[in-house]
């Protein structure tokens, strides 16, 4: 029995509102999506471009996860009204030049590392920063970010793919942390990382030929899968990363 059906009686309630970061990708826009079709009345939908999916209850706006001041512009205009749930679904695994994940230590570069550091990890970073500090004290809500099973260090046993892993990685410590900050003067909050699976989407693309028959999952069904993961979580869970089917990923 997965952690999912275990909590399936404890769910929380559905979100009046949400916000998505990173609304344009596959996963983001079917987030969006589920959202409307299950009744969230204002989901604010965030892209590069301000542009959001064509459904009920989409306030789409515009943010740049290398530019915080649009980050805090964002949260601004959300602070008199904030959403009850969060969720960034940004990431990168090959860089828009064509650079893919390192398979050995001997390929390392700086820049690269910086670069996948930047979207994967410091990035949502500074989305937590100025989402987490406008949310009011009394009232539940939840943060998420997508992460990685990679991103585990003990259950690492095939190394490589070495900025991604270790930019995974620290984004998991990052939610860990303020997860236990927010637990302090938010005690009803949730804070944590998803792993999606493999997903159909643009980030996965150039990895799926070598994919096992029912390994790869439509944007749309990966949507519901973290929907019900979301609506399953208790606050004493926060500070953890959950799959798809709402099991505990180790660190």
């Amino acid at each position: 029995m997965t952690s999912l059906e275990r909590n399936e009686q404890t769910t929380r309630p559905w979100p009046r509102s949400a916000a998505v970061f990173g609304a344009s990708g596959g996963i983001g826009r079917a987030l969006c999506e589920a959202l409307s079709e299950r009744g969230c009345e204002v989901i604010h939908a965030g892209s590069r471009l301000g542009e959001g999916p064509g459904v009920a209850g989409v306030v789409p706006f515009a943010f740049d996860l290398r530019d915080e001041a649009s980050i805090a512009a964002a949260a601004a205009a959300m602070k008199d009204d904030p959403p009850e749930w969060v969720i960034v679904t940004t990431g990168v695994l090959t860089l828009a030049d064509g650079t893919g994940p390192e398979r050995s230590y001997k390929r390392l570069e700086a820049a690269t590392m910086a670069k996948v550091f930047a979207l994967n990890t410091i990035g949502p970073a500074l989305v937590a920063k100025h989402m987490l500090g406008i949310m009011p004290r009394g009232r539940p809500f939840t943060f998420a970010a997508l992460s990685a099973r990679v991103g585990s260090i003990s259950d690492n046993r095939l190394g490589g793919w070495h900025s991604y892993r270790a930019s995974k990685a620290a984004l998991n410590m990052l939610l860990r942390n303020f997860a236990l900050e927010m637990a302090r003067t938010h005690p009803d909050s949730v804070v944590v990382g998803l792993h999606p699976g493999t997903v159909d989407s643009a980030l996965s693309q150039p990895f799926q030929s070598g994919l096992a028959d029912g390994q790869l999952t439509a944007p749309q069904d990966a949507a519901a899968n973290l929907l019900s993961v979301l609506a399953s979580l208790r606050p004493e869970q926060s500070g953890r990363v959950f799959d798809f089917r709402g099991d505990e990923i180790p660190a």
